[in-house]
Formats: structure tokens, C-alpha cells, sequence
């Protein structure tokens, strides 16, 4: 049952102030964006570094948008006469009033919260989960990457009639998640993996797994979902098994859901899942056997929430990745390309380039760009992604970003390196020597735009 926010709610969970309006006045759908008002929309003017909504509020009031919740109003300047019949909120911190008009959202609803973190994989993660919980309830998901202190509780606010929701937790330093758990209260979390994104931020892996352990600060009763094959979380799992509800999933490590009969193919994958004593055959839609840790990981939660086995295998067959994630496509010479565009660290690009070189193909293609946030750690990760080319054998490696040097310097002559300055040097490039036969992996940190690499090949 959908539970309705009102400008009374508001202005009681912000401690705000009204300056026109009706405390009685239902708020349904938010927006930051005055670029995509819809009418009826409360917007919330939020204030960044290099951009201030405060500026927009009467934009979004002529554009349709009923309520505006903003942090700066001058009684001389603004004539509010014209907006007698809208509702304007004054709050003194407009992201702050944000996140705790969606923790006041979030304790209306007695429903699962799967809150999913991790290093790698967090998007495709969430993706299969919610694929997985959507067969028995009617389910929200973050959509893309809307992760963090603004995406997380926008999400939240877009709840109406659901009965599940999947949310996915980034960050990039302490006390990030902390926020966001505090917003979402989980009743089921999720840590992927311990890698090496933004170690430049915390220093090291030791501190990315404090950092993602921030997640069952919200949580009444702590139950965990972790990946056992990880180091770090196999040994955290050993430290505190007794303290916490902890469920596995795990390939080498034994686990509450372990995968074997692994056969991995180009585009899917199967194997058999062992749940105790049960035993499931599960067929993925996707390539690569990260994905067979991201259907485990479903398959864990699927038991958590009662769904059964059958449901289970549908949700996992039928789930469908979020876009410039492993997202296969041809070329106009024809060649494959899997665009793994949206972000870049060691672990990921590790997996992508397995990947590729699993792929049938008479050569086998990298565009690698920087990996960013890595602080001291930078030449000697992609020093390690370069020894990553040679192992698998990868036939060319065109590289572009002063990191990605470090990377060449690893690779020795059986694999054809290029270096190009920028996009439009790699575009010229990919165009003149694609052909049908090829496998392309085009992957970086989102900063590299790599992204357009696509779009301009495709």
C-alpha cells in the first residue's frame, strides 16, 4: 500500500518552514532536476560545489512543479503572491532535508530492504537480485548508479505500492555508507568483494572493508550476504561468525551456496547450485564467471526471502544487465564489442579481460583507459593490469591516459600495442583495423569517457 508523504510531513522530519502553501498537500514524486520537472513534482533545490538548484526554484514552480523545498529565500526580493497555491519549504540544508525526508519515507514501509555494496560489481549485483526478488514481489531497484548521499534517498522517495526494494551503496571514503545505511535501514546486506577502488581515498583494502562494513550500522538485526572466495571477507567471516548472521556464497571456500559443474560460454553460463542438500541447475544469461558469483549471490537472497527454486532459476534467466556494463554489441565493421565503459578498477579489469580472452574470436581486442582514485597504489595497479594482457594472451592493446603507460610497460611483444592521446585518436584508430572477426573490450574509469569510444564505433 502506497504511503503518502504531505508538506506537514515535510516540514516536521526537515524541521522546515513553510512560506506559502497547504501543510495538508500530498507530495508524491521528487525531482533535483528542473530540466525533467513533471507537474505535480515536489523539487528539492540541492546545493553542490560547482552548482546551486536554489537558483531554479521559480523555474520549477512555472514548469509545473507543486511544492519546492530550498535552502535560500530573501523576503525583500521574492514576491510570493504569484505562487500563492504552490508550497514553498524553507530548510537550512536542502541535501540533509533530502536524506531525512527519505528516512521518514523508508520507516513507513514494513518491507525487505536489500541493500547491496561492494567493490566490484555492485550494479550487475543489484540487477540480479532485483531480477531474482521481482518473481514473488513487486519490487524497486536503484536505477543505473544512483548510489549515493542524493541517488540513494531519491530512490527511496520513489516508493508507492512496492513490496521489495533492492538499493545499491557506493562510496569512495569513511562514513559514506554510514549516511546511506542510516537513510535505507537494511534488513538484508550484501558486500560483493573487497577490492581496490578509491584505495587511494582509504589507504588500503584493509580500510575499503571497514569502510563497506559501515552497512549494518543500520540494521536492527544484522544479516549479511558475503562473497566467502574473497580474502578479506572469508577472513572477516572467520572473525565474526558467531557474532553475526552471516551467509556465504563461494566457489572455493565451503559456503551456504556454492557453485559447481561450473560451464562457462560465450554469452551464458550454467552450473549447479548447492543449497545444503539441495541441488539447482541455473542457467545465466550473461558470459564470464563473475557472474556466476553475482546468480550465487541472488540464490542466497532468493532463500533468505522464501522464493522458491523455480522462481529462483526464472529470475536469474531472465535478469538483464544495466547499460555500458558487459553490454555486447557489434561494431559497423562488424566486430564484437563488449562495452564495460562505465567504471575501471584492478579487480574489474582483471575479470573484463578474462573475459575477453574466453571470447572465440581470431583476435582479441583491449582499449584500456586509467583507472582513477588509486592515489600511491596507480603505477603499480596498472603495471599489474599489463601483466593481466600478457598472461591471457590479448593480440592488441590500444591504450590512452597517462596511467595507462604503466600498462604498456608490462605487455611484451607478442601483443601489438598502440597508444593514442585521446578518443578521437582511438576512434580513427578502432575504425581502420575492426574487422568482423573481432572481440573488443573497451573499459576505464567513467572520468576517461570511454563511453563515447562507443557510441562512435557502434
Amino acid at each position: 500500500m502506497e504511503k503518502n508523504l504531505t508538506v506537514g510531513d515535510i516540514i516536521k522530519c526537515t524541521k522546515g518552514k513553510i512560506i506559502s502553501g497547504n501543510v495538508e498537500e500530498v507530495c508524491k514524486t521528487f525531482s533535483k532536476d528542473t530540466r525533467n520537472i513533471n507537474v505535480g513534482d515536489t523539487y528539492i533545490a540541492i546545493k553542490g560545489e560547482n552548482f546551486n538548484g536554489n537558483k531554479f526554484w521559480k523555474e520549477a514552480l512555472e514548469k509545473g512543479a507543486k511544492t519546492v523545498i530550498i535552502e535560500e529565500f530573501n523576503d525583500k526580493d521574492e514576491k510570493i503572491e504569484k505562487y500563492k497555491d504552490k508550497n514553498i519549504i524553507l530548510v537550512k540544508d536542502t541535501l540533509k532535508a533530502l536524506q531525512e525526508i527519505a528516512k521518514y519515507k523508508r520507516n513507513l514501509y514494513n518491507i525487505p530492504v536489500i541493500a547491496v555494496t561492494g567493490s566490484v560489481g555492485k550494479t550487475s549485483t543489484k540487477d540480479i537480485i532485483a531480477s531474482v526478488v521481482s518473481t514473488k514481489y513487486k519490487t524497486l531497484k536503484t536505477e543505473g548508479n544512483n548510489n549515493n548521499e542524493i541517488g540513494l534517498p531519491l530512490t527511496i522517495l520513489k516508493l508507492k505500492d512496492e513490496e521489495a526494494l533492492v538499493i545499491e551503496m557506493g562510496m569512495n571514503h569513511f562514513g559514506e555508507i554510514s549516511v546511506l545505511t542510516q537513510i535505507a535501514k537494511p534488513t538484508l546486506a550484501i558486500i560483493t568483494n573487497i577490492g581496490t577502488s578509491h584505495i587511494g581515498n582509504l589507504g588500503s583494502r584493509e580500510n575499503i572493508l571497514k569502510a563497506k562494513l559501515e552497512i549494518i550500522e543500520g540494521m536492527k538485526e544484522v544479516s549479511i550476504v558475503i562473497n566467502n572466495d574473497n580474502d578479506l571477507l572469508n577472513e572477516w567471516y572467520n572473525e565474526n561468525k558467531e557474532k553475526y548472521e552471516i551467509n556465504t556464497y563461494g566457489i572455493k571456500n565451503q559456503s551456504n551456496v556454492m557453485a559447481k559443474k561450473i560451464n562457462l560460454k560465450e554469452n551464458s553460463s550454467n552450473f549447479t547450485a548447492e543449497i545444503n542438500e539441495e541441488k539447482i541447475s541455473i542457467n545465466v544469461p550473461v558470459g564470464g564467471q563473475h557472474f556466476v558469483y553475482n546468480a550465487m549471490c541472488a540464490i542466497m537472497v532468493g532463500k533468505k526471502l522464501n522464493i522458491s527454486n523455480e522462481q529462483i532459476k526464472q529470475g536469474i534467466k531472465s535478469f538483464e544487465l544495466t547499460k555500458k556494463r558487459m553490454e555486447i554489441l557489434k561494431s559497423k565493421n562488424g566486430a564484437t564489442i563488449i562495452n564495460d565503459s562505465y567504471n575501471a578498477s584492478y579487480e574489474s579489469m582483471k575479470v573484463a579481460i578474462e573475459y575477453l580472452a574466453s571470447m572465440p574470436a581470431k583476435r582479441k581486442i583491449a582499449i584500456l583507459g586509467d583507472m582513477f582514485e588509486l592515489g600511491k597504489y596507480a603505477e603499480e595497479l596498472h603495471k599489474k593490469v599489463g601483466k593481466e594482457i600478457e598472461k591471457n594472451k590479448i593480440d592488441i592493446l590500444i591504450c590512452c591516459g597517462e596511467n595507462s603507460k604503466n600498462i604498456i610497460k608490462e605487455v611484451k611483444e607478442s601483443c601489438k600495442v598502440y597508444y593514442c592521446n585521446d578518443i578521437n585518436e582511438i576512434v580513427e584508430l578502432a575504425n581502420k583495423i575492426l574487422t568482423k572477426d573481432d572481440v573488443v573490450l573497451i573499459k576505464a574509469s567513467n572520468g576517461m569517457k570511454f563511453f563515447n569510444i562507443v557510441s562512435k564505433i557502434i
